[in-house]
């Protein structure tokens, strides 16, 4: 199966593409909802988080405590990588297994920080939604409500727009409407189901 790592800035659309192309019957395994999903009670992973960081990170209910483990690792360059050692093998290991059940031609692993983590090397490309920093800023500030600032340090963390477009094997621009945005995910989904094709003869 060909693979393509989707990725790109906070309130660029990567969510509205996935179910975009999703709407197309193309699988898409998303790193948000893995790494949710691995931190449950009773979870392998969320026991190993207990036993790295102390048993303060659970709640009284057994439950991840995401806003201690935030701040733990927010005050803390060390502790934050530490959980992108214990995390980031583990949800990458899972996306891979997820999509290898499906029989598709091709196949979207959708990343936040599939470029911040170098998982790019293992995928056979790598899509960048992309706009205008304007827009990001305006659409986080819409839907999170968040503040300026917290917008900015979030985007600082993630890797810059230079670099992400530079890296990137294809890029949709998503600064238009949802129609325009369609047609874009069209051209790219016969292009990918082309290149699978390719890829196995």
């Amino acid at each position: 199966m060909l693979t393509i790592g989707l990725t790109g800035g906070i309130g660029c659309g990567k969510t509205t593409v996935t179910q975009l192309f999703e709407k197309r019957d193309v699988p898409v395994i998303d790193a948000d909802v893995i790494s949710h999903a691995i931190v449950q009670p009773a979870q392998p992973t969320l026991l190993l988080l207990k036993n790295t960081f102390g048993k303060q990170v659970l709640l009284a209910n057994g439950e991840l405590d995401r806003k201690y483990l935030r701040e733990l690792i927010f005050n803390d360059p060390s502790k934050k990588e530490t959980l992108e050692d214990i995390m980031h093998p583990i949800i990458y290991t899972r996306m891979h297994n997820e999509l290898a059940k499906f029989d598709s031609p091709y196949g979207i692993l959708s990343v936040p920080l599939l470029l911040e983590t170098n998982h790019q090397t293992q995928v056979d490309r790598v899509l960048v939604i992309d706009c205008p920093e304007t827009d990001q800023i305006q659409r986080v500030k819409t839907r999170d409500q968040l503040s300026d600032q917290l917008i900015n340090s979030i985007m600082n963390a993630q890797c810059s727009r230079s670099l992400r477009i530079s890296l990137a094997d294809d890029i949709l621009i998503n600064n238009k409407s949802l129609a325009s945005l369609d047609t874009k995910v069209q051209k790219l989904h016969e292009f990918y189901l082309q290149m699978s094709a390719g890829k196995n003869n």
